[in-house]
């Protein structure tokens, strides 16, 4: 019996952590990991893999428990989000759950910070301020400045979706950081609110009734669908962006099977956006929502095998 409840609260406080996110962002950092890799022909140690792995994972983790913690209240209110650990006192007082998200924090910056111990000091250094910065972003910036307050709040708070790919950068190397890493931040920084807006349009009655100014939500929904269309046009010509970068030699980083990945799969995302436009109801908008995360892991893998051959 006492085993059956130990299992039953390490379950509860990982569904506090939403790993379905985190899986995203810790496939992210490996991606640009393992792309950086092949581009550089630099071999990863083991010890720098679980470092820069797990300091991502346990950031990233840390950031949805706090954000968890801050939002409680209004997490009761929500038909979505009323179940969760927090609001239906799984975990209680909320305060175990501040707690976890703090030792969280600290142990993903302690292990970022080791990555200076398994390539170099500067490389330990960036890792450390990239999970920093997401932390920050994410917990202070989105959740307790913007998300309540401004209609806009997820394009500055979204700025944290961009460092995993930039630990996993340079966890390997320095080189090419501010360009062809900074090209795979930029893909997660940009899916971003195309995600956040689909998901609040669909319930989009959830966040009125606490008052939560997301921008699909509160404009009409004219404005709504449009704005996830613009957003899913600018995200899929970006998508390209990485197929023209140059190394300091004059040559391209990667190759006609991302670019012709990013294109099959961008035209898809552009098709679903255009269902949305056409008719903006919730069953589309969820459809495109379901069909974003695995668009972003694709822009990866295709990555990693372009960057391998």
């Amino acid at each position: 019996m006492q085993k059956q409840k130990s299992e039953s609260r390490v379950a509860v406080y990982y569904e506090l952590t939403k790993p379905k996110i985190w899986y995203l962002l810790v496939f992210t950092a490996f991606g640009a990991a393992l792309t950086a890799s092949n581009i550089y022909n630099i071999e990863i140690s083991p010890a720098t893999w679980l470092l820069m792995l797990f300091s991502v994972a346990s950031g990233s983790a840390a950031a949805n428990t706090l954000t968890n913690y801050h939002d409680r209240d209004i997490d009761a209110i929500m038909e979505r989000t009323k179940d969760r650990p927090l609001p239906s006192k799984r975990i209680d007082p909320a305060v175990k759950a501040r707690n976890f998200g703090l030792v969280l924090a600290g142990i993903s910056l302690v292990l970022a910070f080791g990555i200076s111990f398994t390539t170099t000091l500067e490389q330990g250094i960036w890792a450390t301020a990239f999970i920093a910065f997401a932390l920050v972003n994410n917990i202070i910036i989105y959740s307790y400045v913007l998300k309540r307050n401004s209609r806009t709040n997820i394009i500055l708070g979204g700025l944290c979706g961009g460092s995993p790919p930039m630990i996993g950068w340079v966890a390997v190397t320095m080189s090419d950081l501010w360009t062809m890493g900074l090209a795979m931040a930029g893909l997660v920084f940009i899916w971003i609110p195309m995600h956040i807006w689909a998901l609040t349009l669909h319930f989009k009655e959830d966040y009125n009734k606490v008052n939560v100014p997301m921008l699909t939500a509160v404009q009409s929904e004219k404005t709504a669908v449009r704005a996830i269309a613009i957003s899913t046009v600018v995200m899929v010509l970006f998508s390209i962006a990485p197929f023209f970068i140059t190394n300091q030699s004059g040559e391209e980083m990667v190759g006609a099977v991302y670019l012709w990945t990013a294109i099959a799969s961008g035209a898809l995302m552009l098709g679903l956006s255009v269902w949305v436009l056409v008719k903006p109801m919730e069953h589309a908008a969820w459809t495109l929502f379901k069909f974003s995360s695995p668009y972003l892991a694709v822009l990866f893998i295709a990555l990693m095998v372009d960057s391998s051959l």
